[in-house]
This record gives C-alpha cells, structure tokens and sequence, in this order.
C-alpha cells in the first residue's frame, strides 16, 4: 500500500520493525505506544479488533482485543461492530487503505481534501462518533484493525501513513503474546508435532500414516488437535504457527 508521499507499508516493513522492536511481555505494555498514537491522532479513544473465525467471509468476525472506552460506555463496541463491521471485514480481503467515517455530530470530517485519495470513506452518521480504521494485515499471522475515535479527527497524510505503520506493529506485537500464550498453555505433544512437521514437508495424511506407522483417522486427528491449540482456522495457518513458535522447521 503506497502514499503520495512515497513511503508504503507492506509485510516487509512491519516484519523489519518487529525485529527492532522490543520485545512486549504483556498487553499492558501496548498501552502506552496506543496512547502515544491516539495523541497523535487526536483521537479521544482507540480499539483494537482481531479478525476471528474461518477464511470465508461469512463466518468471520471482529474480536475487540483492547480498548479505553470504559465501561461507561461499554455499548460503543457493539455499536461501532454493528454499523461497520461486515464493511472491514470486507475491506481487509482487497485494500490496506485506512477507513474513515464521520460521526452523527461530525458530517464534517475528514475535511482535508488532501486525505481524501488516501484513505476509503464509510457510510457517514451510523455511530455518534468519528473515526479512523487501520487495516493490518499478516496473512497466517492474523488481520485486524487499529481504531480511532473521537470529534474533528484531521491528521494530515504523513500522519496517516505513520499511525498506520505503528498501528502494524501493535498488532504484530499483540498476535506474537497470544501465540506465546497458546504454547505456554497448551504445549504440542510429540506426536502432533511429528505430523506437523511432515505436513509442513508437504505430505499428505496417507503418507504420514505410512512414515509414522498411524492410521489416516490418527494422524487427521493429531493434525486436528494441534490446529486447535495453536487457535488456527486451517491445517496451513497451523503449520506456520508451529514454524514461528519453534515447534518445527
């Protein structure tokens, strides 16, 4: 995805920032670098979605991660997932163009023209506030949105361009803690990770019964338990899961 400025984000970029980045230990240490942006955003509220569910369209959903709404207004969730939800679901499959949307009491925004050929315009008026989606995504990793909210939001394109850039980052961030969940709670057993492995060589589950001495209906089994630990959608997403989390090469 590529601005007027001529800077573009891609998988490449985020993947460098990661490598430079320290390493987070907890969700509360995403905190800070959120605020940091929502400032910079002038944003009065951020959110952070995960897309959860299959790779069909019709069964995903968006899964708010974090958050600073409050519980005073524990609703607007709903509210925002109501109005556009199915629309980044959509959006995320063919563009990493940000969203924008202006509230009920901000038909106003975004008022620089300028913006307008950098970021895709939503239905105006479905939720009382205004607001900025920054789509992220990482192929097996996950996809998901960085959110801001809040009155007269205007940054200008250069701004864009590096919210969305940190906004990669968190969620690189954010998806590396649930995997390192997953594998402290819920560890591989040797045998799951022999079949992923040899599925990873690119055998099929006759020829991993053969090579392990299983029945088909084993190993599918296995292969099946070890995409479920590691909160994968596919037997592919599974295996490289087990690539990054060390399981197997």
């Amino acid at each position: 995805m590529a601005y007027a400025s001529g800077r573009s984000i891609s998988n490449a970029d985020t993947a460098g920032r990661s490598a430079r980045a320290s390493r987070v230990s907890s969700r509360s240490d995403l905190f800070p670098r959120l605020v940091a942006m929502q400032k910079l955003a002038d944003a009065q509220n951020f959110a952070v979605y995960r897309m959860s569910g299959s790779g069909l369209p019709a069964k995903q959903r968006l899964i708010c991660e974090l958050e600073n709404w409050g519980s005073a207004n524990a609703s607007l969730h709903k509210t925002f997932v109501d109005a556009y939800g199915d629309a980044l679901i959509e959006h995320v499959e063919k563009s990493l163009l940000p969203l924008a949307w202006a509230g009920s009491h901000d038909r106003s925004f975004p008022g620089a023209i300028g913006m307008a050929p950098f970021v895709v315009r939503l239905p105006d008026g479905l939720v009382p506030f205004s607001g900025l989606a920054f789509p992220v995504r990482l192929g097996a990793i996950g996809n998901g949105f960085v959110v801001f909210t809040g009155d007269d939001l205007d940054p200008p394109n250069d701004m864009v361009v590096e919210l969305h850039g940190r906004a990669c980052q968190v969620m690189i961030d954010l998806l590396s803690l649930d995997e390192r969940r997953v594998a402290a709670a819920e560890a591989l057993s040797e045998r799951e990770i022999a079949c992923l492995q040899l599925a990873g060589d690119g055998r099929i589950s006759e020829e991993i019964a053969d090579k392990l001495g299983l029945s088909v209906h084993t190993v599918n089994a296995y292969l099946g338990s070890a995409t479920i630990k590691l909160d994968s959608v596919n037997r592919i997403q599974a295996i490289a899961k087990a690539i990054r989390l060390g399981y197997i090469s």
